[in-house]
């Protein structure tokens, strides 16, 4: 993680917007006032189908192919030591403080819900989730980063690649009852056999519970093809110097991969929680549409004012993000007298979900979370505009 006082030149704003927007919406989706009252737009898909929640995660994947390419140009797109360094070391260290996070949950809540003593609860790893958003990021970007200096950057060979993941993955699916909710699924069957299921995400869907990560390590596969269509995104957007032309390639491409995936997602379901083929197409299509689409608003009609906001949280994504879920384990486990609870106690987000929210929004349980996620969005945002007037921008 390193600090730069002085802002990158020629970042491209409408990728910024974009990945800010993306990052206010995993912010806000993973941070509701109450899970038992949220708005049907802002839940993901119980297992096929797809919502608005289901396109922040695969729009971030996306945009880190493109901004990828834009990476790896300083290399040549040749595979040399210097490169493959630094691949491995961000790898790492993304993954790492997944790992990081998710021990910090674990320790904060032995201490203050079990009265654990800080080594006992520092140490009790055994149910510590391997998998993650953070760990499945630090997958794609290496393995995706390596693959494309093995190919040379060449856009065909990509492609070609990424329609060999997919249909393998495909076939996977298809053999090994990968669109079934089930022990039996093929990803479940794997993470249990390497992973363990104390490591695992547990997942509830009509009323059956099952160890199930919707990161996985088999469904990491075609989440790898996703950051590469990114990747080849990124290549057209450096080749073609006319912000026109970038927007026809842009909405072809998104065209086409929208509708293929939504024709085969009669055979073969759109599906997040398995990163299903026809979900990579469609969301890789939708992404490449709405970058398309912003760069029209601002770089060719010159409409920014609106943008300022999602700025701040693209230019330090990574950092924001983390951010959110650090600050969402401390306000959800430090707990603050309430006379209204039976223990006369509750978390801090209680007391502000029910004694300040829920009356403020006249008892609208579903508004009063809703309010929850937007004021959590903007205390995070609050931080990253200081980071903004001040020009730090934290890698990861």
């Amino acid at each position: 993680m390193a600090t730069n006082p002085s802002k990158p030149s020629q970042r491209l704003l409408a990728l910024d917007i974009l990945r800010g927007i993306t990052i206010a919406g995993m912010i806000m989706v993973n941070n509701p006032g109450s899970w038992g009252h949220i708005y049907a737009p802002l839940e993901h898909a119980a297992w096929n189908g797809l919502t608005p929640t289901d396109l922040v995660f695969p729009f971030f994947m996306f945009i880190m192919g493109v901004s990828t390419y834009f990476s790896l140009r300083r290399y040549n797109f040749k595979l040399s030591a210097a490169a493959a360094l630094k691949i491995l070391r961000r790898s790492v260290v993304i993954f790492l403080i997944g790992w990081a996070i998710g021990w910090f949950g674990i320790t904060l809540r032995g201490i203050i819900n079990s009265d654990m003593s800080l080594w006992d609860a520092a140490t009790n790893v055994g149910h510590l989730r391997f998998l993650g958003v953070m760990p499945r990021l630090a997958i794609c970007y290496g393995v995706g980063s390596l693959m494309a200096l093995l190919l040379h950057s060449r856009v065909k060979r990509i492609a070609w690649a990424i329609g060999l993941i997919l249909v393998t993955y495909t076939i996977i699916l298809l053999c090994g009852n990968g669109y079934e909710f089930s022990t039996s699924n093929i990803i479940s069957v794997v993470d249990h056999k390497v992973l363990g299921a104390d490591h695992m995400y547990a997942d509830t869907i009509d009323g059956v519970t099952l160890k199930f990560d919707p990161e996985g390590l088999l469904s990491t596969l075609p989440a790898i093809a996703h950051m590469l269509i990114g990747f080849i995104c990124g290549s057209w957007i450096i080749s073609l110097k006319d912000n026109r032309d970038r927007i026809n390639r842009l909405f072809i491409l998104g065209t086409i991969l929208t509708f293929v995936g939504l024709l085969l997602s009669y055979g073969l379901p759109i599906n997040k929680k398995i990163w299903s083929p026809t979900f990579v197409l469609t969301t890789c299509g939708l992404a490449s549409s709405f970058l398309g689409l912003l760069i029209w608003i601002i770089d060719i009609k010159g409409k920014k004012r609106w943008c300022r906001f999602f700025e701040v949280f693209g230019i330090n994504p990574l950092f924001l993000y983390c951010l959110g879920a650090v600050l969402s384990i401390l306000i959800g486990t430090i707990s603050v007298p309430w006379e209204l609870a039976e223990s006369g106690f509750t978390s801090l987000k209680g007391y502000i979900y029910n004694g300040i929210l829920m009356p403020a929004c006249a008892d609208d349980a579903t508004l009063a979370s809703l309010a929850f996620a937007l004021l959590f969005v903007i205390v995070n945002w609050l931080v990253g505009l200081i980071l903004y007037k001040k020009k730090i921008y934290i890698k990861i």
